[in-house]
């Protein structure tokens, strides 16, 4: 068994399913970096992360629907949106340790890619995109239900809010103070393929601060930084 053959079927093994078509497997693990690398044909998995993402969203809409009925459409949105979020769906690719078996281009490995939330959060609904292709919706739906479920509603239940950190925010501090937060890199760290970022957030006199390895999630920290100082977490 090659290696490349010993990687997806240790995929097989933790999604509990056998791909027909091994090569929509082998597509749905492969990153832009190694395709463009090889240039012989091989194909990424950009197009199954596009499918992938409705597939997840309709399976977390049924599951959501069938554990809050009583919840109003906006709130069950807002829940859906944070479940299917880059964080959420990194964190279930994590537990499973899909990054481990990810075919990466060389500058990808060494800026440890395979630990990428947007890498993990991509590679996860690629993977559902191609079981979608290679069997069909209740196929995805059963596998989501027998390995994910009990991970995503305990990353729910874990968290403080489900709301975006920084659209809440702004929410709160345009409701009771008639103003937005004000964002500042203050500090960046590290080699270009691995930086950290010190985030500044400003209300009014009100200042948080907070570390990220990326912009987004470090001002995403900020925001619920200052939700803590407002008492609104």
């Amino acid at each position: 068994m090659t290696l490349v053959e010993r990687r997806l079927k240790e995929v097989e093994s933790k999604l509990s399913y056998s791909f027909k078509d091994k090569d929509l497997l082998m597509r749905a693990l492969t990153h832009t970096s190694y395709a463009f690398e090889k240039k012989d044909d091989v194909s990424n998995y950009e197009v199954f992360e596009f499918l992938g993402d409705s597939v997840i969203g309709l399976i977390v809409s049924e599951k959501l629907i069938e554990k809050f009925p009583n919840k109003s459409e906006g709130e069950l949105s807002q829940i859906r949106a944070f479940l299917v979020s880059e964080p959420s769906l990194a964190k279930l690719a994590r537990s499973v340790d899909f990054g481990s078996y990810l075919f990466l281009g060389k500058g990808e490995i060494k800026s440890r890619g395979k630990e990428k939330d947007s890498i993990l959060c991509d590679v996860f609904e690629s993977i559902f995109g191609a079981i979608y292709l290679d069997s069909n919706f209740e196929t995805a739906k059963k596998i989501f239900e027998t390995v994910f479920l009990d991970k995503i509603w305990k990353i729910l239940n874990e968290t403080r809010t489900y709301k975006d950190c920084k659209s809440y925010l702004q929410e709160i501090t345009q409701r009771d103070f008639k103003v937005i937060p004000v964002y500042k890199v203050i500090k960046e760290i590290g080699p270009e393929h691995s930086k950290e970022f010190t985030i500044e957030c400003k209300v009014n006199e009100l200042v948080s601060v907070a570390n990220g390895k990326s912009k987004k999630e470090a001002e995403q920290l900020a925001a619920e930084k200052m939700l803590e100082k407002l008492g609104i977490l």
